[in-house]
């Protein structure tokens, strides 16, 4: 009997004592959950493998885990809904209790936040494939640029700096070396220091990606953060197969495709959790070894399937004098792995010669099976010590490039802006592809802010899927349409267009390329002549636009 009351009390606190509620976790925002290893181990990046399973009422997400120090693995998951609990379990490699079988559990709820990026979902392909949309399916036409070396030459203030310019100017992606490149590349290992660069891999230089220093990612977390938070996508390109950083020797291009698709694991691991493009070669043929295997990796892993695709170098369909003779560098038509599942987009490059180059984007868009495509490298602003791509030159190029076919979007680049340059003097790269400003110069010079327009031009209509219907035009002349409720043509001399079967009572407006204003409008009629306000250049936009 003695043991009755104590066991009646007992149950009697168990009884009243409150189950503890679940984490709520916004929809589309990161959980990060820490994961200790009871072990130790030789090369815990290269030895061991960690996920975790996700699952609700409907669905089932797998998310890998990455090494974070020492012990320390994490899994970062964002719901991809609202009001559901989600359970998950971990698993492991090895036999280590700190990292398997562990067990939890949270809530997801609305996202109640203002940025764009969240409230609209992660990004995937469009039905058609023409186009990025969000999940919720909301259009998300691309207006990129390319700081190539923030992750190994930037702090987190001057991110903040560049993020909040380029936010203002109405880019919404930024391209990525993740980490520094180039084999033989020397300088002191620190950010904002001339000829300076943190270190991502201290095997990198061996020709190797296995020593990985997990503080150089945690400074980068810190980087990719403030992208997010302004409005703009991290595509995050592995590791460079061109010229990279400073010409000395690339390490994509002969990576072991073990180590690679490895490596692409870790980034989608790291930060697969936020908005992202995955960019698997940049600035080669597409056909190095390791490209296909990482674009195997990421399709495999990327729970949220975000776009994955190809950046290529200009030498599409020449012999280029840098290519020695070596053809197997060139040749490659922007088409490489062209009816792979995996491959959602291929980025043309036009070269760096000052030059006007559409027939690549137009070529990209007839290749089937369909991909989204864009010049993904126009000739960068101040190329040539300064002279080349200047001005108005990039709002051309732009528009030029997405009238023949480049749908996906726009990119943008600068010399001193691409390689993160600490001062206008700052030595280490040619005339041909430097000019004497630093990085913090270059995010004002006059072409960002024309291929920036881009973006408000675009903004709130329905353009997913657009498609080259010049046919619909009379005399031919350049036309983008999603029949029926969009229409979009440049005329870069003003002049008049006549575009058929257009709805009667349908909004137009006049954009200015050169201001980002409209001018004039009216509603489309059975039989209308659209007339440009003067012989500038200008935008003839036809559909109803969103608030």
């Amino acid at each position: 009997m003695k043991y009755i009351l104590p066991l009646f009390l007992c149950l009697a606190l168990a009884a009243c004592r409150r189950e503890e509620p679940l984490k709520e976790v916004p929809q589309w925002t990161t959980l990060e959950i820490l994961l200790t290893a009871e072990k130790s181990y030789p090369n815990p990046y290269t030895d061991v493998s960690v996920w975790a399973v996700f699952k609700n009422d409907a669905d089932s997400l797998v998310r890998p885990a990455f090494w974070d120090g020492a012990n320390r693995w994490k899994v970062r998951f964002a719901p991809l809904d609202s009001g559901s609990t989600w359970t998950w379990k971990s698993y492991a490699s090895v036999a280590d209790n700190g990292l398997a079988n562990k067990t939890g559990a949270l809530k997801s709820v609305s996202y109640s936040g203002s940025n764009t990026l969240l409230k609209h979902g992660f990004l995937k392909m469009s039905p058609g494939k023409r186009n990025a949309v969000h999940a919720d399916g909301t259009p998300f036409f691309v207006v990129g640029d390319t700081p190539w070396g923030i992750p190994f030459r930037a702090t987190a203030e001057q991110v903040k700096v560049y993020s909040a310019d380029r936010q203002k100017k109405g880019f919404n992606a930024a391209l990525l070396m993740s980490v520094q490149p180039d084999r033989y590349a020397e300088g002191p290992a620190r950010r904002d220091t001339v000829t300076g660069f943190a270190r991502g891999f201290d095997d990198l230089p061996e020709g190797h990606i296995n020593k990985l220093k997990p503080e150089y990612f945690q400074h980068l977390d810190n980087l990719m953060d403030v992208l997010v938070d302004h409005g703009i996508v991290p595509v995050y390109q592995p590791v460079f197969h061109g010229f990279g950083w400073k010409g000395k020797t690339v390490l994509g291009t002969t990576a072991d495709p073990t180590e690679y698709a490895r490596y692409c694991q870790y980034l989608v691991a790291r930060y697969g959790s936020m908005p992202a493009f995955w960019l698997v070669s940049a600035d080669g043929t597409g056909l190095d070894p390791g490209v296909k295997p990482g674009g195997e990796m990421v399709e495999m892993w990327d729970a949220y399937k975000q776009p994955t695709g190809i950046h290529y170098n200009p030498a599409d369909n020449y012999l280029a004098p840098w290519a020695q003779g070596d053809s197997t560098k060139c040749f490659h038509h922007n088409r490489s792995h062209q009816a792979e599942p995996w491959l959602d987009f291929q980025w043309a490059q036009s070269g760096h010669e000052g030059k006007h180059v559409t027939y690549k984007v137009s070529e990209m868009y007839a290749t089937q099976p369909t991909k989204a495509n864009l010049n993904g490298e126009p000739t960068y602003e101040g190329m040539g010590g300064g002279k080349l791509g200047l001005g108005w030159w990039q709002g051309e190029e732009a528009w030029s490039n997405l009238m023949e076919g480049g749908t996906m979007g726009v990119v943008y680049g600068a010399a001193g802006l691409w390689q993160w340059k600490i001062t206008p003097d700052e030595p280490g790269w040619g005339a041909w592809t430097d000019q004497p400003v630093s990085w913090r110069e270059a995010i004002d010079l006059e072409g960002s802010r024309y291929v920036g327009y881009v973006a408000k031009a675009f903004a709130g209509f329905d353009f997913a899927d657009m498609e080259k219907r010049w046919e619909l035009t009379e005399g031919n002349k350049p036309l983008l349409a999603k029949a029926g409720k969009f229409y979009v043509a440049y005329l870069p001399a003003g002049g008049e267009l006549k575009v058929k079967d257009v709805p009667v009572n349908m909004p137009y407006y006049w954009f200015n390329p050169k201001t980002g204003e409209e001018q004039g409008g009216g509603k489309s009629e059975a039989s209308i002549t659209y007339r440009a306000p003067d012989a500038g250049p200008w935008v003839l936009l036809i559909g109803e636009r969103s608030n």
